[in-house]
């Protein structure tokens, strides 16, 4: 695909710097402890809050062999699927990213390597593909809700809070539409529109060759062999000067066939330079790890869900981490699947969620000496290696800042905005899928969770005992809590709000 290398190659996306030694080095004593966490010692424990997967004390440590798929969460050298892989820095792909520090946190990786149940892995080969690619013709978002829309070629990408955006924010994407070109690594979803996990947005007319050149995938409809035209969700592509790659010819183009098409815009028509039929990620009998979006229903019958185009088959042998049960599958859910592939079927050992179900914001108030815990507006909160740490400061462009300066850079009086999955572990808590530094200063604390105890004039919320008439409030609802410290050490509730109540939940402390 080299007229697609070249051209995104000389626009370099995002200049890196080398990380230096020297600041490496220079660690306060919670940094020391992070490194314990990337040698994979304080693995097992990370486990235990809600994060890392399913751990064993005192057994031995299990070795996986195949592939890992999913978001970038953090660097030194790659975090992806709750796994630190080592690297040698180089990545394959075919759109200008040939470095590890021109990755960017969110995008979507193959991770071809071996890995272990305490954390650690060792990548033969890394592969970064996106997913999308173009002009934007639309956008939306809603601030309340956190969650939007973006059109590129006539695609639909939903966004949302766990979406990474670099470059722009989605309120800048919304108001000034026709001033940017995006990037978009993202998970196809069964009713043929994408979930980002990563947007990268340039300036049009500013930093491109052609503003008008698009990549985008889907499935072939209105084949017509004559014309040589197709659609991908509505959207008309030309293939009559296409090049076919990896071993797919013009003469195999059937309706339903998955392709990656590149090429450019012209009068509303993708003009096809390149087509791609979707590659083999994996072999039989492969370990796999992969995240992202369910497609669809969840087939109680046959114990079955789509994932990321594959099949994903459940049996009596899977296990369901962090309160995840088998009736909560179903469209959308975010989950991690580890698994082993078998003619064409994922067999699942282990589903975890990777959908936040609380929030938190707040002012840090300690930071664990552990390395992998803090303390925010009273609510104990889990650093693991699913974690994505971030900053609403997008000028730094210092895309693969180590996971430790991630770490190194929280400070106590930081407010933060969290989101996770509330853990009845070690007395309760929030295990954070995504952290965000905020720079506004806001005295303001509010959470979002599942009340785990009533007594008197108290609840207990993501393990925080809050004080304030609560009238009819009872174990399982899920609340909004605005609050307060007082100046004895007390969390007083100014506002609650229930927003279900489920009792099927009461259950979920269990698992």
């Amino acid at each position: 695909m080299g007229n697609k290398s070249q051209n995104w190659q000389s626009t370099r996306w995002f200049e890196n710097e080398s990380i230096s030694l020297e600041k490496i080095m220079k660690l306060n004593s919670l940094t020391l402890a992070v490194k314990l966490v990337l040698t994979g010692a304080l693995a097992g424990s990370l486990a235990a809050c809600g994060g890392g997967g399913s751990s064993s004390t005192g057994t031995a440590s299990t070795t996986s062999d195949g592939s890992s798929i999913g978001p970038v969460t953090g660097f030194g050298s790659v975090y992806v699927n709750g796994t630190r892989f080592q690297t040698d820095g180089s990545v394959a792909s075919d759109d200008g990213i040939e470095r590890e520090t021109q990755l960017e946190k969110g995008m979507i990786l193959k991770v071809d390597g071996n890995w272990d149940d305490s954390g650690e892995g060792e990548a033969r080969r890394i592969d970064y593909d996106d997913t999308l690619r173009g002009p934007l013709t639309s956008a939306s978002w809603d601030e309340i809700e956190t969650t939007g829309k973006l059109i590129v070629a006539g695609q639909t990408i939903r966004i949302d809070d766990q979406t990474v955006f670099k470059g722009a924010t989605p309120v800048e994407l919304r108001d000034s539409t026709a001033n940017w070109r995006v990037r978009v690594s993202a998970w196809r979803l069964d009713d043929g529109s994408f979930r980002a996990s990563f947007v990268g947005a340039r300036a049009i007319r500013t930093d491109f060759d052609d503003d008008n050149e698009v990549e985008i995938e889907g499935a072939v409809a209105n084949l017509d062999t004559d014309a040589q035209t197709f659609t991908i969700n509505g959207y008309p592509v030309d293939y009559s000067s296409a090049v076919f790659d990896d071993d797919l010819d013009a003469a195999e183009l059937v309706n339903g066939l998955v392709v990656e098409v590149e090429g450019f815009l012209e009068n509303g028509t993708l003009i096809a330079r390149e087509i791609d039929d979707e590659d083999d990620l994996f072999d039989d009998d492969d370990d796999v790890e992969i995240s992202g979006a369910i497609a669809g229903s969840y087939d109680s019958g046959s114990r079955q869900f789509q994932l990321n185009g594959f099949t994903i088959q459940v049996d009596n042998d899977t296990e369901f981490d962090d309160g995840l049960r088998e009736s909560d599958l179903g469209d959308g859910l975010l989950v991690k699947v580890e698994g082993e592939y078998r003619g064409a079927l994922i067999v699942a050992d282990e589903i975890e969620p990777r959908e936040g179900e609380a929030e938190l914001d707040g002012v840090i108030e300690s930071l664990g000496g552990d390395g992998e815990s803090l303390v925010v507006s009273g609510v104990q909160v889990f650093i693991t290696a699913n974690t994505l740490i971030g900053d609403d400061d997008l000028d730094d462009d210092d895309n693969a800042v180590s996971r430790i300066q991630d770490i190194e850079n929280l400070n106590v009086g930081d407010y933060l905005e969290i989101e996770g999955i509330q853990t009845s572990d070690q007395g309760g808590g929030l295990s954070a899928l995504k952290i965000e530094r905020e720079d506004d200063d806001d005295d303001g604390f509010e959470l979002e969770g599942r009340v785990t105890a009533v007594s008197g004039d108290r609840i207990t919320v993501l393990g925080l005992e809050l004080l304030g008439a609560t009238p009819g409030i009872t174990v399982g609802d899920h609340v909004e809590v605005e609050y307060y410290k007082t100046a004895g050490g007390e969390y007083v509730i100014e506002e609650i709000e229930v927003e279900d109540s489920d009792s099927d939940d009461d259950d979920s402390d269990d698992d």
